[in-house]
């Protein structure tokens, strides 16, 4: 959700409560300032859902081996 400064003020207890279903990005001037997140959710969390073609067992082990194995086929 993309919300000004002022509205955040304003209602800061209400978005309080959305940020933990969705990040908030605030605005200030028609620029993006800051970017508030739900510290709960982990990044693969965030991530899931967004990434074309990702598998559904998505997690962190998951993803370093895959790193991992693209170092291994440059050697």
């Amino acid at each position: 959700m993309i919300v000004t400064a002022t509205e955040f003020k304003t209602n800061f207890g209400k978005y309080l409560d959305m940020i933990a279903k969705e990040d908030i990005f605030i605005t200030r001037n028609g620029k993006t300032i800051a970017k508030v997140v739900n510290p709960q959710i982990s990044a693969v969390d965030s991530l899931r859902g967004m990434l074309k073609d990702a598998p559904v067992d998505l997690d962190l082990d998951s993803i370093r081996e895959e790193r991992l194995s693209k170092y291994e086929d440059h050697v």
